[in-house]
């Protein structure tokens, strides 16, 4: 969610803040926000596929500085969207946000955008860090609120719904949170914060209570309610200067004693044939601050939780407990549920069809699994998804399955109970590759290399063998990188090793003095990185057949990945991966 305005507004008002120092307690995390925060203050590059390496390396730290301050970080990940879907259209609007943000970056601006697979790194790194975490059915908030409370300490987070809420340790904003600035040592050690003051906040606007904030958010236009529904009150209650619609909306708040009472005279504003309509809208909007009665605390104790949208959904018992550890993406959970999806825009070529066209066999069988669909019967999928410079919706159709994997030992409550070599030859076919291909190569790259070979037969345009080469040059450093780093790995000639690593060094820093930016080779390498997450997930609904590589173990990099009679090697995701 998101309060329009409110976050600048508190930012430039230091009284509405106190100062804390955070140590042996413990702490509720937004991992959503977390995650973004991390990869863009890692200085990670969003351009050339995601700088995995040199993020995966700030969550590390970002643990290891809180684990040293005696900080028990549980981290609450969002999960798929509601089932009423109430949040589509905003949704929609930031795909757009997205696209126009990756399109600049296409053609050299400036901008932001969080490369495909930044989430998956993250969990992988949550779990690297051994770190708790839970994933939700649906929005984290609430439930992110609850557990807070529950334990009577602080949320850490971005979201400024964290300002409304009423937390009983307090909200404590990441860009206030200076864990790299950690003071003293020992049993002492703290990193110092800022934690938001609400009795503060309400004080400032005289009688205003802590009861109404909720009102003053959904009047204000949160990612649920369109705030043109109020375009009259909030014109009236607008003062002059800056942040004159947040400071006059508080101000007129302050006359109520309830809740109720707000929304009555809130109606006065709205005609009359709308007030019926318009007051459902407020009280459904207002149980989104809410408590919620999800007790993930169950999970960090027990390693599952209750949570009755998510029993109601009549899905196996096996399945949402792989959702809830976050062993499954949120795509599974939106077209079981929803049948539509979102497919992430990459910094990619916006002349061609989009990075994700790559990957339409494999989620056609992802599709068809979740669905499984009688024969004749509807089991299209709505994608949300780049066409040209917009976003649409197309329909995709499932597949139909091999005769082997089409009988009932197949459908979503038994899948678990298929025999591995089964779950792994669906897999494997899927992506166009016998394991015989597979077995003279390490286990860990079983994967990406089946991936790499499905990518070779879907892309379009097809791939370059230059651009094959470099991306094969990208796994041998990986491999260099992680035999001369992982003191636990056993190899032959390790001295050589490390000659011939410690020259591809020296070799990529020269390589990244160099700015140039190959376009179609980017395009290329997006519809690479497509057919990874789409093979990953895959791989995760058959319940791991294949060992899921390590996206983030390789060098912190954006341009190395072959030598200078290789094209396109400037636009190489090379951190991006692997192995």
């Amino acid at each position: 969610m998101g309060v329009p305005g409110l976050t600048g507004f508190v930012a430039e008002r230091g009284a509405f803040f106190s100062e804390l120092r955070v140590r042996d307690s413990k702490l509720v995390i937004d991992g959503s926000s977390l995650c973004y925060h991390l990869f863009f203050s890692s200085a990670a590059d969003c351009r050339r596929g995601g700088d995995y390496g040199r993020f995966a390396d700030a969550a590390g730290d970002f643990f290891a500085v809180l684990r040293d301050c005696g900080v028990a970080a549980f981290v609450v990940l969002d999960g798929g969207r509601q089932a009423a879907d109430r949040k589509l259209g905003t949704l929609r609007e930031r795909a757009a946000e997205r696209l126009r943000r990756a399109h600049g970056l296409s053609r050299g601006d400036g901008g932001r955008v969080l490369p495909l697979l930044a989430r998956h790194v993250f969990v992988q790194a949550l779990r690297g860090a051994a770190v708790p975490f839970v994933q939700c059915w649906a929005e984290a908030d609430r439930e992110v609120a609850a557990l807070a409370n529950r334990w009577g300490c602080p949320v850490l987070s971005l979201d400024s719904d964290f300002f409304i809420f009423e937390l009983a340790g307090g909200y404590c904003p990441l860009s206030a949170f200076g864990w790299r600035d950690a003071c003293g040592c020992g049993p002492g050690r703290y990193i110092p914060a800022r934690r938001f003051e609400a009795d503060s906040f309400c004080g400032h606007f005289g009688c205003l209570r802590r009861s109404l904030l909720p009102l003053f958010a959904v009047l204000s236009g949160n990612d649920y309610v369109d705030e043109a529904v109020f375009e009259e009150l909030l014109g009236r209650v607008r003062l002059p200067g800056k942040h004159g619609r947040v400071r006059g909306l508080l101000g007129w708040l302050a006359a109520f004693t309830a809740p109720e009472e707000a929304v009555d005279a809130v109606l006065k504003h709205v005609g009359r044939r709308r007030r019926d309509e318009v007051r459902e809208l407020l009280l459904h909007a207002l149980q989104d601050y809410a408590p919620s009665n999800v007790n993930l605390e169950e999970f960090f104790q027990e390693g599952c939780y209750r949570c009755e949208e998510a029993e109601a959904s009549g899905l196996p018992p096996w399945l949402l407990g792989a959702f809830a550890k976050g062993e499954l993406a949120p795509l599974i959970r939106n077209v079981l549920t929803l049948r539509s999806t979102f497919l992430h825009v990459q910094v990619e070529d916006m002349r061609q069809p989009s990075a994700h066209s790559a990957a339409l066999p494999i989620r056609r069988v992802l599709y068809a699994l979740l669905l499984r669909a009688p024969p004749g019967a509807d089991s299209a999928v709505c994608e949300f998804s780049r066409v040209q410079k917009s976003i649409k919706k197309t329909f995709v159709q499932a597949a139909s399955l091999p005769a082997p994997f089409c009988h009932d030992g197949f459908s979503l409550d038994k899948l678990v109970e298929v025999p591995v070599s089964c779950r792994q030859l669906l897999l494997l076919e899927t992506l166009g590759v016998k394991m015989s291909l597979l077995e003279s190569i390490p286990t860990h790259l079983h994967l990406p290399v089946a991936v790499t070979c499905c990518w070779t037969r879907c892309s379009e345009p097809k791939v370059n063998l230059h651009h094959l080469k470099a991306l094969l040059l990208t796994i041998v450093s990986g491999e260099l990188h992680r035999i001369t780093n992982d003191p636990d790995v056993k190899v032959l000639h390790p001295e050589d090793n490390n000659i011939a690593y410690n020259e591809f060094l020296k070799w990529k820093e020269e390589k990244l003095q160099c700015k140039d930016f190959d376009l179609d080779a980017a395009h290329g390498f997006c519809q690479w990185q497509c057919c990874l997450e789409m093979g990953l997930y895959l791989n995760q609904l058959l319940c791991t057949p294949l060992p899921e590589p390590d996206l983030a173990s390789s060098q912190p990099s954006t341009e190395e990945s072959a030598p200078d009679d290789f094209n396109g090697w400037k636009a190489v995701p090379s951190s991006l991966i692997i192995l």
